[in-house]
């Protein structure tokens, strides 16, 4: 826990890209070999995983305030100025009488989950134990941890570049294995690590790739862009970003939050099941019924529900609109063109005879700029937030 925290105040200190990549590849690179189980609970940590709330916020306050021996409204008038709780109760407790120099592991697992489940009169001697086994910094930490409120100014992004430096490895392995479902376990940490073989589970997406919006005014984009023949134009759909995979005779599809949701959309399951072997695509969940996508907020009637019923079934039908290949014949294509891409999702759409599988509209590419900027002004017609390009080398 001490390292832990130590980890937490270099990456809180500074915010230099370059410096928090650093601390979280020596934290990595020192843990990977003498502790891979706090390893991977860093990883589950730092990377925007957490854990449900296990004690009460008003309980740990009235705790913290008996035992620095204060009364609850100079307590709340404390926590008003440090606007933190966590940082109050490391502030106003008492110093530590011993101090447990226990792993991060041996403190989330022997700690902290055995809180799920009890109630506030179990669950108090316990967190005043751990209080009076920690200095301020580990104690803000941990309690930071027992509220599921810790967070910390790194993404995602700067822990993989982190852990791909402390394992050699390129940033797109240690990202694809980062996907979908994992257990903060030391054996999923040496996975994590271990030299790339080029095997993945089979059923794990890519990365989703996300868009960012052009900030150039219409006129200047000759200029800036280049020809407007060198992109494809797409319409930016209004639905639930996913990727839907065919491996080893089985068929997942997977949100952009990283869970696993074809079980939620039954209708797509007889045309996930004739894809080919080794494909993946990447696409968009719409509503579509009458040759019409649907509103999203119709739409949103889908989202969540485990069950569907035969009434919502026909009422918001759902469809997979593809807009671009990843895996092809069990090999990743990304570094293709995505000229090359589109071809071959054209094809495979073509040939398929899938009901629910379509490719993404492409809109015509014999204008110039400025009739794509009428386009985009008439997005809200068609249901749409606007429009994507991409380049066709991309």
């Amino acid at each position: 826990m001490k390292r832990f925290a130590t980890l937490y105040a270099r990456l809180d200190e500074t915010t230099k890209t370059n410096r928090k990549i650093a601390a979280m590849t020596e934290y990595f690179a020192a843990a990977k070999d003498s502790s891979p189980a706090d390893a991977a609970w860093a990883v589950f940590f730092l990377s925007g995983r957490k854990l449900n709330r296990l004690v009460k916020t008003a309980s740990l306050r009235q705790w913290c305030a008996e035992e620095a021996g204060y009364p609850m409204w100079l307590f709340e008038e404390s926590y008003d100025v440090v606007g933190d709780l966590a940082e109050t109760i490391a502030l106003l407790l008492p110093p530590p009488t011993r101090e447990d120099d226990l792993p991060l592991a041996d403190w989330v697992e022997r700690r902290i989950l055995p809180l799920r489940g009890l109630d506030e009169a179990e669950q108090k001697p316990l967190v005043l134990e751990c209080w009076d086994a920690l200095q301020p910094q580990p104690r803000f930490v941990w309690t930071k941890l027992v509220t599921g409120s810790f967070r910390v100014g790194v993404s995602q992004g700067l822990v993989v570049k982190a852990l791909a430096a402390a394992s050699d490895l390129p940033t797109d392995v240690i990202a694809h294995r980062l996907m979908g479902k994992w257990e903060p376990t030391p054996e999923f940490f040496r996975q994590l690590l271990a030299p790339d073989d080029g095997s993945t589970d089979r059923s794990r997406p890519y990365p989703f790739c996300l868009a960012h919006a052009l900030e150039l005014d219409p006129d200047t984009f000759e200029t800036s862009l280049g020809p407007r023949a060198n992109y494809q134009a797409e319409w930016k759909w209004d639905g639930i970003r996913a990727q839907l995979i065919r491996r080893g005779g089985e068929s997942y599809l997977w949100s952009r939050g990283e869970e696993l949701i074809l079980d939620r959309y039954p209708e797509l399951t007889p045309d996930a099941d004739r894809l080919p072997d080794g494909c993946v695509l990447d696409g968009e969940l719409l509503g579509f019924r009458d040759g019409v996508v649907l509103p999203f907020g119709q739409m949103q009637r889908r989202i969540g529900r485990k069950t569907v019923g035969k009434k919502l079934l026909a009422e918001v039908p759902v469809h997979f609109f593809a807009f671009d290949l990843l895996e092809w014949d069990g090999d990743d294509v990304r570094e293709r063109p995505l000229a090359e891409r589109r071809a071959l999702l054209e094809d495979l759409c073509e040939g398929g005879d899938f009901a629910r599988i379509r490719p993404s509209d492409v809109l015509e590419n014999d204008g110039d700029w400025a009739d794509l900027a009428e386009l985009r002004a008439a997005s809200r017609e068609h249901n749409v937030e606007g429009l994507m390009l991409k380049r066709l080398d991309g």
